[in-house]
């Protein structure tokens, strides 16, 4: 696992991303620029930063649990996923759900969290049969409730 995540900063308003606490999974994202979301709207927000996503990795971009719970603040791709190829600006997109209220974010407010993950790079091949499994085709709700 790396022990180094690169950036760059794209903006002079842009926040280094951070770990509340050691050991924490996820870096928090800033937002580089002002926005303001009203009821049911959605709007992609710059953090100013670009990030070198090591090779074999990805970056996945989670909400704040503390946004979805006190403002109604959820991430429209959540998930987002950053390839390692990619070099550009790290881009947010929220959606406000709340039904009433408007959502104000300044510079320099958390608004999602970065967490770096290795994935498998399997080459598609197509069969004719899938081998068996418990679960088969059984898909939504097949869990029971």
């Amino acid at each position: 696992m790396p022990t180094e995540l690169r950036f760059r900063r794209l903006s002079a308003d842009a926040t280094n991303p951070t770990r509340a606490h050691p050991g924490d999974a996820g870096l928090d994202l800033y937002a580089s620029e002002a926005a303001h979301l009203g009821p049911g709207e959605r709007w992609s927000v710059g953090t100013g930063i670009a990030v070198e996503i090591p090779e074999g990795h990805a970056g996945l971009v989670l909400p704040r649990s503390g946004l979805a719970r006190e403002h109604g603040i959820a991430l429209v791709n959540s998930p987002g996923l950053i390839d390692s190829g990619y070099r550009g600006e790290l881009r947010v997109l929220l959606l406000n759900t709340d039904p009433a209220e408007v959502f104000r974010l300044s510079p320099g407010d958390r608004i999602a969290q970065l967490v770096i993950a290795p994935i498998a790079l399997p080459e598609p091949v197509e069969a004719e049969d899938l081998a068996g499994s418990a679960r088969g085709e059984g898909g939504f709700g097949s869990s029971g409730r």
